[in-house]
């Protein structure tokens, strides 16, 4: 039966994906990938020869009907990003939305993130909390965080090298220096960290060094 399977690939080290993801990947029909380069590196790793095609979010809607018309046709397609679940902060929803619109089944595997390890790392309640991805770049990024000052839950954030400094010294004006955080970055990869503290102290520890890597920011709540 045709069905899209989203599959989470490890956010570094290989061995952090399921045997059921794996023999999935060898038998579907074809494998949409973020950036096909990044893929092969894994399909090599595993030695799977699945064919690939790009799906990422600059040929997103371009593609999404020819992907939709061969599911209807009985393809089996798989879906995957560079790291992580694909949907989550990554192409997949717009897909997803289209194949239950049309009755196609989908079916989500559990596996890889980089916002689940950080949480739970960080120490904070764990209970209740809300997942924000990246923050607008632009117009909209102060007015978001103004918002969430008020917010009780633990909170999670995505962001890069390039702008951490920035989204940090932006925490230290809305929530205040004295805010716990958790910093992670380099999740399951050779040179991964974690750093606790007021967002103050966290700051002093990050100028020290230019950051490198992605990075998870976890925010204690109000």
């Amino acid at each position: 039966m045709p069905k899209l399977y989203l599959i989470p690939t490890p956010i570094g080290n290989l061995e952090d994906i399921t045997l059921r993801a794996l023999r999935v990947l060898k038998e579907v029909d074809i494998v949409l990938a973020e950036d096909t380069r990044t893929t092969k590196k894994l399909f090599s790793h595993y030695k799977i020869t699945t064919d690939l095609a790009s799906f990422h979010m600059h040929n997103e809607h371009k593609v999404l009907q020819k992907w939709i018309d061969s599911l209807k046709k009985g393809k089996c397609v798989a879906l995957v990003s560079d790291a992580g679940t694909p949907a989550i902060s990554d192409p997949g929803f717009l897909l997803v939305r289209e194949c239950i619109k049309e009755g196609i089944d989908v079916d989500c595997f559990p596996g890889a993130t980089a916002c689940i390890p950080a949480l739970v790392n960080s120490g904070f309640p764990c209970d209740k909390f809300i997942f924000e991805g990246f923050l607008p770049f632009k117009k909209g990024r102060k007015a978001r965080i103004q918002i969430l000052t008020q917010e009780e839950k633990t909170m999670i954030f995505y962001e890069s090298p390039h702008r951490i400094i920035k989204t940090l010294n932006l925490f230290a004006k809305f929530f205040g220096e004295d805010r716990r955080i958790s910093v992670s970055r380099e999740i399951t990869k050779m040179f991964e960290e974690t750093i606790r503290g007021t967002i103050k102290e966290v700051l002093i520890k990050l100028n020290q060094t230019k950051p490198k890597g992605e990075f998870v920011i976890v925010v204690v709540g109000k």
